[in-house]
């Protein structure tokens, strides 16, 4: 692993955090949600401030930025922008600084962009309001910034609307208003969470390089030690709201000092494969020349056709699990929702327990769902707000016949089988973790006693230890119930770990597969090595701290 090896001693200091403290001014005797944070970031440094979610790194990001919600307060300390004291200064202030002296570059920026304006006249929007550039240089710098973030056909883009745009054009526009003005700080809240892995890397790479162009700070908040590994510079590690260790990403990835540092780098995913399990179990399902065309109709105009899904086939047998692996676009939740008959294939057999459900009315098709179940990436809008984590998780059974007392004493049963308490049957998702409300969903779906799972991007926004949590209550339960799973990701660290074979997708189409340990170590298609060369702290082994950290808790106190 090459660690980014330029000091920052002799550079301006741009920001400083100084005894910044942050508390629920409400509730007396409660502990803070931030405890004495000092952070130093250098012209041109890049500072990454990680740990799980709770730790406290976007609320230090919002306290920078001024944006804490009403409920948050202040309660002693200093941030400084260039030697500024931020706080004292009033929201009409802060207002003039964002964007112009300090800007933020969100995780989501299909919600951080306006879906009604243009991406243009979005960026054209940050210097009406900070400058007095004429309207035709408005323009200009606008379209200037936006060749810089390297986004195609810049002309086309600039009149489009977010919808029009993948994930990464949008995240380029993001980031293109962020950096139009030249601030002296670019906050970065997770970024590239998730992106693709060659999409995240080519987010990376670009604001290396607008970064050296305009010697920007950069503070970059993750939970991927593989992120922190390519571009930190010096790395600060939180924990309930306290920095529990410091010092340069070296110093940091090689020599942490901090058990819950160590805890931290065992829990990211090796890319080297797991060993497979056995294939000794019945086919339960076998996808045979799936195609799936959406478009091509039109009354006035015939629309153009996407091939979204050509030829996929694979078979899967009980107990194992088949990862489906690409890039955004490249067809992998169109073959997982055909699978769940959420969409209609245009052609090919979907069979399922021998009975070929592909062409099925909704009706002939109920039997059979009991059988086939899903947990989606976002468990807070698969789970119905309204709803406790009973109800949540009873329905399915409710709707098959079961008695009401049946499925509760099942509910509650489930609950420890994924590493919950009994009395969080009577709560509701907003009361839980992000890797809580995951487990609540792995729970309601296998409530239903499925033959197959598909788990569409289950773990990708979650912690790296919350995550490794999430994969071995997988294995557990496929273990205790012999479920088959069909795991979609962009995530090959995660697919080495939990995937006994492999589909590598692009542009709809199946490129590569076979066994996890043969496609992963030596791919024969050069997309799956281009993929493999993506994944972020690729050359950098983790394996050391995880045995490492086994070898901790397995020793006597």
């Amino acid at each position: 692993m090459r660690f980014k090896t330029q000091t920052f001693e002799t550079s301006p200091v741009a920001l400083e955090t100084a005894k910044l403290s942050v508390n629920l001014p409400d509730t007396p005797g409660q502990p803070q949600v931030l405890e004495s944070i000092d952070v130093t970031i250098r012209q041109g440094e890049t500072v990454c401030l990680v740990g799980e979610s709770g730790s406290g790194k976007s609320v230090t990001s919002l306290a920078i930025m001024g944006l804490l919600p009403e409920a948050l307060k202040v309660s002693k300390g200093r941030i400084n922008l260039q030697g500024r004291d931020l706080l004292p200064l009033s929201q009409a202030q802060m207002r003039e600084l964002r964007a112009a002296r300090v800007a933020m570059i969100f995780q989501e920026p299909m919600t951080a962009l306006n879906p009604v304006l243009r991406v243009g006249d979005q960026i054209m929007e940050v210097m009406e309001l900070h400058t007095n550039y004429p309207a035709s240089e408005r323009r200009s710098r606008a379209i200037a910034i936006m060749e810089q973030v390297h986004l195609p056909d810049v002309e086309r883009v600039f009149r489009s609307y977010p919808h029009q745009l993948s994930g990464g054009q949008r995240q380029r526009i993001m980031i293109a208003m962020a950096l139009v003005l030249e601030p002296v700080l670019l906050i970065a809240d997770e970024p590239t969470t998730a992106l693709d892995v060659t999409t995240q890397q080519q987010i990376l790479s670009l604001i290396a390089e607008l970064q050296t162009n305009h010697g920007t700070a950069v503070l970059f908040i993750t939970h991927d030690m593989g992120v922190v590994a390519e571009i930190a510079d010096t790395v600060y590690v939180m924990k309930h709201g306290e920095i529990v260790e410091n010092g340069p990403v070296e110093q940091i990835l090689r020599h942490p000092q901090a058990d819950y540092t160590r805890k931290l780098l065992s829990s990211v995913p090796s890319l080297s494969p797991r060993v497979a399990r056995p294939e000794k179990g019945e086919v339960v399902l076998e996808v045979e020349s799936l195609d799936k065309i959406y478009g091509g109709g039109g009354i006035l105009k015939k629309l153009p056709q996407t091939h979204a899904a050509k030829n996929v086939s694979f078979t899967l047998t009980r107990g194992r699990t088949l990862g489906i692996v690409g890039e955004s676009g490249s067809g992998k939740s169109t073959v997982a929702r055909c699978i769940m008959r959420l969409i209609d294939p245009t052609s090919g057999r979907i069979m399922l327990d021998g009975h070929n459900i592909a062409g099925l009315s909704r009706n002939a098709l109920r039997p059979h769902r009991q059988k086939l179940q899903v947990v989606f990436q976002d468990p807070m809008r698969s789970l119905n707000p309204r709803w406790t984590v009973a109800e949540s998780l009873i329905e399915g059974p409710l709707n098959y016949g079961t008695r009401r007392a049946d499925a509760l004493a099942e509910a509650a049963r489930m609950l420890t089988v994924v590493g919950l308490p009994e009395n969080a049957l009577k709560r509701y998702p907003h009361q839980f973790s992000g890797g809580q409300r995951q487990r609540i969903a792995i729970a309601r779906a296998v409530m239903m006693r499925p033959d197959v799972l598909v788990a569409d991007e289950a773990v990708s926004a979650l912690d790296v230890s919350v995550q490794a949590q999430v994969l071995t209550l997988l294995e557990q339960l496929q273990d205790e119930l012999g479920i088959a799973i069909v795991f979609i990701t962009h995530d090959l660290r995660v697919a080495a770990q939990i995937c006994d074979e492999v589909i590598v997708m692009q542009h709809g189409a199946v490129v590569e597969k076979g066994a996890a340990a043969e496609v992963l170590v030596n791919p024969a298609h050069e997309y799956t090595r281009a993929l493999i060369e993506a994944a972020p702290g690729r050359s950098w082994d983790f394996q050391n701290f995880r045995e490492m950290t086994e070898v901790t808790h397995a020793s006597p106190a």
